[in-house]
């Protein structure tokens, strides 16, 4: 086990610095918005909604590659590697056109819906600009699936660190008017962000290209890139990714519209305590991709032994690092609270939440860890059922009925997500100790 976890760290670190990366470009964008102005900021927040909602939920659909790739590079088949690569970028390409379609109807949604007709407006602008970089960053994630299930995950870290020293300079050249550019306000955030999306997957094109990494499993493009098997075979296991991914960011907006309705301290709060919980998710989501690379290594490999040795120590490992999370955050949860804001009321709101969030950090580690375990044995469909039923089934109407019936206010929130991320974390456990046991997992 002590081997095994050596090449789980090996693996884990990049993709850990990968997200924190991605999340960083996040803040910065959010950071350069406020400056100008609270209408731009609120705009910004919600049309990102409908980008985390629409945008990322889809990345599910491109992580059906994954299982493909990883089991292919384990039994040493690099054609269906470079296929299931070809195969995620056709169909990158082919989402993006809904998804654009979608990006066009969301500030005439936002009006029926009752919001100010300004803000509307704004934030239907931010989204229009961000069309042409919806299929180069879904493209990006097909890349990047490719790479991590190869066991390659340092190019997308470096590609990502490059994406976000140029998001500073786009953003601050675009927003505020600088070489050159005119001042653009938020209409420049958004052509800021569609351009360090094409930025980042071309960085990343660039480093597999110079270091020859699609060397051993690469084929020239031909029409089996269209297969309709093969392509529909990446859909079987993306759906239930996708659905995966959409149940738990809706869970998490709904989370926030309950959280409005108790005033804007408690939204303040719960926005500061879910920020704070989604940094820390960042390390067991890098396990994760890590426990999906090996596990599938191991299953292409058909190394019963290794593939059970790896899920055990990937669980233990993401639980671990969960744990020091929960410690600072039942720990210190005032002190992580005054980092975003003095408000006395909303600290003290946050010193309430956290140590809540301190308690269902090992639940959170331990069922992101196993979903990546199943993705790497071809499971899929168990995570987005589990997702259903913790989320949507128990966490929010016990979280809702403890808020508004019982009375415990926005602690109630979140004790209903404890209740549900327990509920998913035992699920899935549950269900990687049957699959294992059957040995209902194969490289095909």
């Amino acid at each position: 086990m002590r081997k095994e976890l050596k090449i789980l760290a090996r693996l884990a670190a990049p993709a850990i610095l990968t997200q924190l990366g991605t999340m960083l470009m996040g803040v910065v964008d959010t950071l350069m918005v406020a400056r100008v102005g609270t209408e731009a900021l609120g705009a910004a927040a919600i049309a990102n909604v409908w980008v985390s909602l629409i945008l990322w939920g889809s990345m599910g659909l491109i992580f059906g590659m994954d299982p493909i790739v990883s089991q292919a590079h384990g039994a040493g088949d690099g054609r269906r590697a470079a296929l299931a690569l070809q195969r995620g970028v056709v169909l990158a390409v082919l989402i993006s056109i809904p998804i654009g379609l979608l990006f066009c109807v969301w500030g005439a949604l936002l009006k029926v819906a009752g919001q100010e007709p300004e803000l509307a407006e704004l934030a239907h602008e931010y989204l229009i600009v961000q069309i042409p970089s919806i299929g180069p960053v879904l493209v990006y994630i097909a890349l990047r699936q490719y790479l991590q299930g190869r066991t390659l995950v340092w190019p997308a870290m470096w590609a990502m660190l490059a994406a976000n020293g140029f998001n500073v300079v786009a953003n601050w050249a675009l927003i505020f008017g600088h070489l050159g550019a005119p001042p653009l306000g938020l209409l420049g955030a958004g052509i800021a962000t569609s351009v360090v999306r094409v930025f980042t997957l071309l960085s990343l094109v660039a480093v597999v290209w110079w270091r020859k990494l699609h060397r051993d499993a690469w084929v020239p493009w031909s029409w089996q890139a269209l297969d309709p098997r093969g392509l529909r075979e990446i859909l079987r296991f993306g759906i239930p990714v996708w659905v995966h991914l959409l149940l738990e960011t809706a869970a998490f907006v709904a989370s926030s519209l309950l959280a409005g309705y108790l005033g804007v301290s408690s939204l303040a709060a719960n926005t500061v305590a879910l920020n704070l919980a989604s940094l820390a998710f960042m390390v067991p989501l890098g396990v994760s991709i890590a426990a999906s690379t090996r596990v599938g290594n191991l299953v292409g490999a058909r190394d019963v032994l290794g593939v059970h040795r790896a899920t055990r120590t990937s669980l233990i490992l993401g639980a671990a690092a969960m744990s020091v999370s929960a410690a600072l955050f039942l720990g210190a949860p005032l002190w992580l609270a005054r980092l975003y804001t003095h408000d006395p009321v909303v600290v003290t709101l946050c010193g309430v939440l956290l140590p809540i969030a301190g308690a269902f950090q090992l639940f959170d580690g331990v069922q992101v860890v196993a979903a990546g375990v199943l993705r790497g044995l071809g499971h899929t469909r168990p995570s987005a059922v589990a997702q259903f039923l913790g989320h949507w089934v128990l966490a929010l109407p016990l979280g809702a009925w403890l808020t508004f019936s019982a009375g415990w206010g926005i602690a109630g929130l979140w004790w209903g997500f404890v209740a549900g991320l327990g509920a998913v974390a035992f699920g899935l456990v549950l269900w990687i100790k049957r699959v294992l046991a059957a040995g209902a997992f194969s490289a095909r």
